[in-house]
């Protein structure tokens, strides 16, 4: 057990948990990191707090100022918890259609919140290039640019990856993401190829997001959509630049419905909706390319985050989705047989 002085003085080193029945089905062993554990319960409290400690190292960020952020919701939470931790302010600019699970938390934790409508990233009032705006009009402000700015993935790759490495002993074969920033990816594949050049790392992208077909065609194309929040990209940012990626996989959100019931009963652990994405990448990679090998994936933050999308059955319904889950049997046998769905880099093994 850890005794601390601040809340910033808890994240990181969070516990993994192997998931048995998915270990079993597959031969593999597949585990969770629970980055639920972090004092704003997501794996973005790393970002958050590596940006602002070398804002403040730097003089960028001056003891007073409000940290000032565009976010899905994770970020802005994280940002909240450093920010008042550290003596500061926050304002987090998010668009109006996340959970309001979210809304509530980053409000909750001392925040300002600024909503506004979702719009396309080329569109000046997209959340993005508001909270950029507002930092750059106010003296008083530091505008944290999570895409940009690489403090993000030098978070994992100083803390995570080294945690995944100590955890599976230097024994894991495959690492598996999701990407919305690209931070995660970036920062833990750099450290653990530095390790082990071996090491696999793929990446899980939901319909919607243009990575997929960035890695596979070099360019950046998206179709139909998904309720995962925050992943997916539709431009190059620099902190993914850095992530060294073996393979991706294009999922759907139908899939993250059935996997989340199943690993809820099977196992009483209950996933958000990028949580689920992130399982169902390791699945398929598990039956791709196992058994035997050691697979590590994010439970990237509280299952109570999706309550309002990824387990209502109104928003589900409305989404032409079917509450009703895929036998997991059916599941892993179509899994086996989608090999055209994974990109794999002319480098993989």
């Amino acid at each position: 057990m850890r005794v601390a002085q601040r809340s910033t003085d808890l994240i990181g080193q969070t516990d993994m948990i192997r998931v048995r029945s998915l270990s079993e089905l597959t031969g593999c062993d597949i585990w969770l990191k629970l980055e639920s554990q972090n004092p704003g319960g997501s794996i973005k409290d790393r970002a958050a707090y590596q940006m602002i400690q070398d804002a403040l190292a730097s003089g960028e960020l001056q003891p007073g100022m409000t940290v000032v952020e565009g976010t899905a919701g994770n970020t802005g939470i994280g940002l909240a918890v450093v920010a008042r931790a550290l003596g500061l302010k926050m304002l987090a600019v998010m668009p109006n259609d996340q959970t309001p699970e979210k809304e509530r938390m980053i409000r909750l934790h001392g925040a300002e919140l600024k909503t506004v409508d979702p719009v396309p990233f080329k569109n000046d009032n997209h959340f993005y290039h508001t909270a950029r705006r507002i930092a750059e009009q106010r003296d008083d402000c530091w505008w944290a640019n999570q895409f940009e700015n690489t403090s993000n993935a030098r978070a994992h790759y100083l803390g995570t990856g080294p945690e995944i490495w100590q955890q599976t002993e230097g024994a894991i074969d495959i690492l598996v993401s999701v990407a919305g920033t690209g931070g995660t990816i970036a920062g833990n594949s750099m450290y653990l190829k530095e390790r082990n050049e071996n090491v696999q790392v793929w990446l899980a992208d939901p319909d919607g997001s243009g990575i997929y077909s960035y890695l596979k065609q070099g360019e950046y194309v998206s179709k139909g959509s998904s309720f995962t929040e925050g992943i997916g990209i539709m431009r190059l940012v620099e902190n993914f630049k850095q992530a060294k990626i073996d393979a991706a996989v294009n999922l759907p959100d139908q899939d993250l419905v059935s996997l989340s019931r199943f690993v809820r009963d099977q196992e009483g652990i209950v996933l958000g909706s990028s949580s689920s994405l992130n399982l169902a990448g390791a699945l398929q990679a598990a039956l791709l390319h196992g058994p035997g090998k050691t697979i590590v994936t994010f439970a990237c933050d509280l299952g109570e985050r999706s309550a309002s999308k990824l387990y209502s059955e109104t928003y589900l319904r409305e989404r032409g989705i079917n509450v009703e889950p895929e036998p997991i049997q059916e599941l892993l046998a179509r899994y086996r047989d989608q090999g055209d769905r994974v990109w794999y880099a002319a480098s993989a093994s």
